[in-house]
């Protein structure tokens, strides 16, 4: 063996051949001096067979014309480098077949000169787990489309159900009772549509949301289009469905209810709907200009269906109700979203 090579192996030490990725070492001339077993196996070669090779032997046909060029550049460098940051790099075996690799690049003073060092890893599995991590998500995605569809389409039967029930009943009572549930429904509805019509189906864009529930509202009351202004604040905020939809109901009782009983008898003012998201802390806010609520109107047992599913909402998202009863009528709700896995 030459002095060389003496030299050569004496940095190399036995992990060359032990190291458990593939590693060959390339002269000036660009041939290959040196590979390892696993060097072999993995670009098809027999033990011996990639010694005294052009390492463009290794490089696809598309790329081989450019590699010398990159290749003198590889024996300047002073420190070791990832080859071909930021591109997707091939391999070629012995039959032509292609395959992604990694590659790192070592260079080396030996007494044959400088020679490249390099370490290179085989991604064919890696690139094929991701692909099945892509496709699975892939089919998720698509499989709670489907749901929020049909499950949106399922509810927007019911509120045409009701509508009919509305239509046969005499008792203006039970009509109105009837009309909440549609707009309680609409409310459950137009979340799924959300989160259909989003890229992403794992949050609701609250700002939309408000948006379109508001139109249904006000077309549901058209007693008090014109006399009642509402303003929504909600941007930037997204939140996860299990917190979303009762949020969402939330705010459809406390404006159905200052749209009812806030601005009756004629009088106009305004409702306030605020949405503030810091990380996990949700702040809800909606308020009103109108009658004030009696002090001997005990909130927490009222006999209105709407204030008690506020105080139930309250609770399955764990938070605290504030409520002001006048100048301006007020209601506060705090929670915190889930921690996620």
């Amino acid at each position: 063996m030459s002095p060389a090579l003496v030299q050569l192996d004496e940095y190399l030490g036995q992990a060359f051949h032990r190291m458990p990725v593939a590693m060959i070492v390339v002269n000036q001339q660009g041939t290959i001096s040196r590979a390892n077993g696993l060097a072999e196996s993995t670009f098809g070669y027999a033990s011996g067979e990639l010694l005294g090779l052009s390492v463009e032997a290794l490089v696809p046909d598309r790329f081989r014309a450019r590699h010398p060029q990159y290749r003198q550049g590889f024996t300047s460098e002073e420190h070791a480098r990832p080859m071909g940051a930021g591109r997707d790099l091939s391999g070629r075996r012995k039959d032509g077949s292609e395959f992604p690799v990694e590659i790192g690049i070592n260079p080396v003073v030996t007494g044959e000169g400088p020679v490249v060092l390099s370490v290179i890893v085989d991604l064919t599995e890696r690139k094929l787990a991701e692909q099945r991590i892509k496709d699975a998500l892939l089919q998720k995605d698509l499989l709670l489309r489907e749901v929020h569809h049909r499950v949106k389409n399922n509810l927007q039967v019911v509120h045409s159900l009701l509508d009919l029930q509305a239509m046969k009943v005499k008792d203006p009572e039970v009509v109105s009772a009837l009309r909440d549930s549609q707009n309680r429904v609409r409310s459950m509805s137009l979340i799924h549509q959300t989160l259909y019509q989003s890229t992403n189906v794992a949050q609701v864009d609250f700002n939309q949301f408000l948006s379109e529930l508001m139109v249904g509202l006000t077309e549901a009351y058209r007693s008090a289009t014109g006399r009642v202004d509402i303003h929504m604040q909600a941007e930037d905020v997204r939140l996860p469905i299990n917190e979303a939809i009762p949020c969402g109901l939330i705010i459809n009782e406390l404006v159905s209810n200052a749209l009812k009983h806030g601005f009756a008898d004629g009088r106009s003012g305004s409702i306030w709907i605020k949405l503030q998201q810091d990380g996990k802390h949700v702040t809800v806010q909606v308020e009103n200009d109108g009658a004030a609520i009696p002090e001997e109107h005990d909130l927490r047992r009222s006999g209105s269906l709407g204030l008690q599913l506020v105080n139930l909402f309250t609770r399955q998202l764990r938070g605290t109700l504030e409520v002001h009863r006048a100048n301006p009528v007020s209601f506060t709700i705090r929670f915190d979203l889930e921690e996620t896995a």
